[in-house]
């Protein structure tokens, strides 16, 4: 079974920084990692081909230094790496984005063998949109499971696969026909630690890097900046806010329940909105005195 995951090089969030002028991620001179929610997607796609055989091929989209993100894929076990890159893909938003990495999915798919599971994490910390994922999943015309917690099932024979997706009510449990498009949320498995043959493997192999043209893309104005309808007009940090923390005194003895209750009153003198919102969603289940 030849299954595909869709990394991203990402600028480590705790040195980012943003172009004044242009409003865009500053990327020259800070460190870079794989997105930490595409790690859950790799073990996932490391763990099916354990258990049913085929390869897992990384694929990414970034300019040359992403070379580096790939190969950190190949020693945690991936089979082969991809990278898309060109001058004409500078700056592209997610609709360029998803729109660039699907043709690359088509190419991968002819070269290599048609994937029945594509895998992506659920977002990215650098952009936060969770829209890459889904995006490929339309172009491709790709069945989506997004914010899968756990795989259930696959059946390869049958073309199935189960999972459970977190939900605001819960968990979920779907099945549905292969082929498919996964996004991994945190914390549903743990990235191994790739083995000494995988690291010098990862060290010698040789990255495929496709261009626009290799990856058969002939309309460019769906590309970079020109295929990336998305303007940011302002980033800017949220203010500090100046209000102090209230404390709230209890009595001495009283329970845990009469202190929980004098809390939540508390909260809902300062917020009233709150209180009316919770109100009109759920009754008085959550107000004191509720049960």
């Amino acid at each position: 079974m030849h299954i595909v995951v869709c990394i991203k090089q990402v600028p480590d969030s705790a040195q980012i920084r943003v172009h004044p002028v242009t409003n865009t991620i500053m990327r020259q001179g800070v460190p870079t990692i794989i997105n930490p929610y595409d790690l859950f997607a790799l073990e996932e796609a490391l763990r099916l081909r354990d258990r049913f055989g085929g390869e897992v091929t990384v694929l990414t989209l970034g300019p040359p230094m992403a070379e580096d993100s790939l190969r950190k894929a190949l020693a945690f076990g991936a089979d082969r790496a991809v990278l898309l890159t060109d001058r004409f893909f500078a700056g592209s938003d997610t609709l360029a984005t998803s729109f660039a990495l699907s043709m690359a999915l088509k190419k991968i798919g002819e070269e290599f063998g048609e994937p029945p599971i594509v895998f992506t994490g659920k977002q990215t910390i650098d952009g936060d949109t969770a829209q890459v994922g889904p995006g490929i999943a339309k172009r491709r015309d790709l069945n989506q499971l997004t914010y899968v917690a756990r795989i259930v099932e696959v059946d390869p024979a049958a073309g199935e696969i189960a999972v459970e997706r977190r939900a605001e009510g819960g968990l979920q449990v779907l099945k549905s026909r292969m082929p498919v498009l996964i996004t991994m949320l945190e914390g549903a498995n743990e990235m191994r630690r790739g083995t000494l043959d995988n690291a010098l493997g990862a060290a010698r192999a040789q990255v495929v890097r496709w261009s626009a043209a290799d990856a058969g893309i002939e309309d460019l104005t769906k590309c970079g900046l020109r295929g990336s309808p998305t303007i940011v007009k302002k980033v800017f940090a949220p203010t500090a806010r100046a209000e102090k923390a209230k404390r709230v005194n209890t009595e001495e003895g009283s329970t845990a329940e009469a202190n929980a209750a004098a809390l939540v009153e508390a909260i809902f003198t300062r917020q009233p909105d709150l209180q009316t919102d919770l109100m009109r969603t759920a009754g008085n289940h959550y107000l004191p005195g509720g049960h």
